[in-house]
């Protein structure tokens, strides 16, 4: 059993991934409560402190809510743009020894005992080689194969490792 795709990053699949990472942790929630709490303290003070507490409360609650993820867009960007190798497409086989991954003369594998975790979002399936470093695959390239990918995950990953559903499929 095996699967086998191409698959070429857009910086909407670069935005998608690096918006995961960086709000499905700790430090995302974190930072998405702080900036709620802060717009709710300027509604909650206005006219009861000087306007100048006031006005930074809703420059705090802007920048926790929407500079955060401006500045991932306009990073997501660069990325491929400055990236050869995100460039162009990437060719995957997946099967019982692992992940390949080739692009044109160049080949990567790796095995499943290396594989940190394998997470499935709405649009994408993750393979995390790391904690933070991950091969990204756009749902749409795969959408036949999803459910031979969640198989072989399931016989080689143990389930703390993996977080795909096999309801993700669009």
């Amino acid at each position: 059993m095996s699967a086998e795709f191409e698959v070429t990053i857009t910086d909407k699949d670069m935005f998608r991934f690096n918006i995961y990472h960086a709000y499905h942790g700790f430090q995302g929630i974190l930072a998405t409560l702080v900036g709620v709490w802060v717009l709710i303290m300027a509604v909650i003070t206005f006219s009861k402190v000087n306007i100048f507490y006031t006005i930074l409360y809703v420059v705090l609650g802007i920048v926790f809510l929407i500079y955060v993820p401006g500045n991932l867009y306009l990073r997501s960007k660069k990325q491929i743009s400055s990236s050869d190798v995100l460039k162009n497409a990437l060719r995957y086989k997946i099967d019982d020894a692992g992940v390949h991954v080739s692009q044109g003369e160049q080949a990567a594998d790796l095995e499943w005992k290396q594989i940190y975790k394998m997470v499935s979002t709405k649009n994408q399936l993750l393979i995390y080689s790391t904690r933070v470093n991950a091969y990204i695959i756009p749902k749409e390239a795969i959408e036949e194969q999803y459910e031979t990918i969640l198989g072989l995950a399931i016989s080689h990953l143990e389930g703390y490792r993996l977080k795909m559903n096999p309801f993700h499929v669009k």
